[in-house]
This record gives C-alpha cells, sequence and structure tokens, in this order.
C-alpha cells in the first residue's frame, strides 16, 4: 500500500508522522474488518461502481484529522482526493471537510474508521478551541495532560494544537511532573524534588503543590515549574507572586470548568492544565455524503 502524493502532502503540511499515522490507520482498518470483508458493501455494491464521497460537517466546530482521514482511505483503496480543508479551520453545518472519488466499495469500508478518528480528533481540537477563547485577552495558555487514548496520544495531542491549545509533556521520559505520590514516596516535597534533579539534572522538574507552602518550599529547591492543584483563587495569585519573583512558572489543575477559566486565568498562571481536552471531548459531527458515478 501506497499513500497518494495529497495524502502524504497533508501529513507533511500537519507535521505527522506518515508510518506511524498509517500503522494506526491500517490497524483500525483491520479491526473492523477483522480478518474477513465488509460482507454488506460486497453483497450491495457492485465492484466497478464510482463514486465520490463528501465528509461533511454537521454541526460547528474545528477539524483536525483530516490527513489521517485521508491516510485511511488510501489504506483501504486507490481514491482520488478532490479537495479538503486544513486542520484547524472553524466549520459550519453542511460545510464539506474531505471529497474523494474511487470504488464506492472501497469508500463505504473505510468510511467508519476515518469517521470515528476525524470525529474525535475534530472533538478535541474544537473543545480545546472553547478553553483558548475562554481565557483570550489573558497570558495564559492551555495545556494538555497525559489522560490520552492509550495508542493515539500524538494525534490527540496533535488536536489539541489545531485547537489553539500547547502540549505539556508527550511520555514521562520528557520531563519530570513531582506529584503526591511521588512525595509521599520520597518523604516530602523538597526531597522529592531533590531526587529528581540528581538523578536527571538535565530535565525539566515540574513539582505539584497543594498549599502555598509547598510553594515556596520547592521555589526554594528550584522547581521549573509549579503546578497548582486545587488551590483557591486567592491561594493560586498568592503562589503566582512566588514564583513570579523567582522566575519559576506556574500551572493551574484541578477543579478546572469552562465557566471558571477566566478567573483562573487572571490569577496570572501561566498555564492552565485540562485533561478533559483529551479524555472527555465530544466528537464533532461529521457525516459521509455519497454521490454515483465518476
Amino acid at each position: 500500500m501506497t499513500l497518494s502524493p495529497e495524502t502524504l502532502a497533508a501529513l507533511a503540511e500537519a507535521d505527522l508522522d506518515a508510518a506511524y499515522v498509517t500503522a494506526l490507520s491500517t490497524s483500525a482498518v483491520e479491526e473492523d474488518l477483522a480478518g474477513g470483508v465488509d460482507v454488506t458493501s460486497v453483497a450491495t455494491v457492485p465492484a466497478d461502481l464510482i463514486g465520490t464521497a463528501s465528509f461533511t460537517a454537521r454541526g460547528k466546530g474545528i477539524v483536525a484529522g483530516v490527513p489521517v482521514a485521508m491516510t485511511v482511505l488510501d489504506v483501504v483503496g486507490d481514491v482520488e482526493h478532490l479537495s479538503r480543508v486544513t486542520d484547524g479551520t472553524p466549520v459550519a453545518t453542511g460545510d464539506t471537510v474531505l471529497e474523494v472519488r474511487g470504488s464506492v466499495r472501497a469508500l463505504l469500508t473505510a468510511e467508519r474508521s476515518a469517521l470515528n478518528l476525524l470525529c474525535h480528533l475534530s472533538g478535541v481540537a474544537t473543545l480545546t478551541r472553547q478553553w483558548a477563547d475562554a481565557v483570550a485577552g489573558t497570558d495564559a495558555r492551555i495545556r494538555d495532560t497525559r489522560k490520552t487514548t492509550p495508542g493515539i496520544r500524538l494525534l490527540e495531542k496533535y488536536a489539541v494544537r489545531c485547537g489553539g491549545g500547547v502540549n505539556h509533556r508527550m511520555a514521562l521520559s520528557d520531563a519530570a511532573l513531582v506529584k503526591d505520590n511521588h512525595v509521599v514516596a520520597a518523604g516530602g516535597v523538597a526531597a522529592a524534588f531533590d531526587a529528581v534533579r540528581r538523578e536527571f539534572p538535565d530535565l525539566e522538574v515540574e513539582v505539584e503543590c497543594d498549599t502555598v507552602a509547598q510553594v515556596r518550599e520547592v521555589v526554594d529547591a528550584g522547581a521549573d515549574l509549579v503546578l497548582l492543584d486545587n488551590m483557591s483563587l486567592e491561594d493560586m495569585r498568592s503562589a503566582v507572586d512566588l514564583c513570579r519573583a523567582a522566575g519559576v512558572m506556574t500551572e493551574a489543575s484541578g477543579g478546572l470548568r469552562l465557566d471558571n477559566a477566566r478567573a483562573v486565568a487572571e490569577t496570572g498562571v501561566d498555564f492552565l492544565a485540562v485533561g478533559a481536552l483529551t479524555h472527555s471531548a465530544p466528537v464533532l459531527d461529521l457525516g459521509v455524503d455519497l454521490r454515483l458515478g465518476a
């Protein structure tokens, strides 16, 4: 199976690894077929029937994952990519996101796998944009977490960027994040920080704190970034003042909602950590409209 030049160009434009997306798309299609064939399409659709499939928005949102859907289509059959929108584009009901022509059997076989990925990633991008809009005009940025779907973390974090958010670490090895259970195991906040710094001196170290006293302790110890966990707005402002004076960045976490995002951002934090971007995003509703004939 060879990806079309149009798909390769779309993946490159999105800075997505073609081998990774191809392997994921192939796995999705194989899961759907389960070693067999699309029995309904084989039975009802002539093998030589050609058609055009339009992936169309059924609601308003931000698109993400078009190059992924294109890859799924290439995995299933030889299709001609007619048009597409760029990921990160706002769409409204009725807008065409992607249009392709090819074997109707192939288009119908690929439809669900392509839509599953496209709708989910677009949902992540749409929710992220809502959060980004909620804090617009402040210096705070919306950041994701590792609360992602196993196997598609790279794509979900890509969708966050499409929606105007920024990424936290991709993996446990990228940076250190000292959380409450690490603190318990190490015997204290400062002790946990010191242990990480000794073992991995070149890595950024972020430390979770739930009191201003803990913030003062880790700032004095030399933390790069402090995670302010479930703090009141008053405590958050005090923590931000402490950190800012020391040149330490801050990230709010816990109890965050769209309706309080702006108030949190206005405390001066650098980031809002929002796990819901990836673990609770509603899908953006998209469907496929089929027209027969070349």
